[in-house]
């Protein structure tokens, strides 16, 4: 692996709407370059034997009933009345709401 450059740095930046100054560049760098590094640690771990995770719901499923405690139920319900919700808006075109722009570019 042959880690992250600068120029990585300086597109991850962009992507992400950052403004990173010169200064912070290498700093960035170097710490991206440290995460890759534990994360290559954790990979050479044996984790033969160690069971899979479950998902969340399947977890907190089980957790929800030993506790009498249950999970709602996914099931279709109707919902919020469009022309109730527009009338209620700040600024609505009657079927969108309108908000400020936020990101500039």
């Amino acid at each position: 692996m042959s880690g992250v450059t600068l120029e990585d740095v300086r597109r991850v930046a962009e992507l992400a709407n950052l403004e990173l100054t010169a200064e912070e560049e290498p700093r960035m760098q170097r710490d991206l370059n440290a995460i890759l590094g534990h994360i290559a640690e954790l990979n050479e771990l044996d984790t033969t034997g160690v069971p899979a995770m479950a998902q969340v719901g399947e977890m907190l499923g089980g957790l929800a009933h030993d506790h009498g405690e249950g999970m709602r139920q996914d099931e279709v319900r109707a919902s919020l009345d469009r022309s109730a919700v527009m009338a209620a808006a700040p600024e609505t075109d009657g079927r969108f709401f309108k908000v400020p722009k936020v990101i500039e570019r």
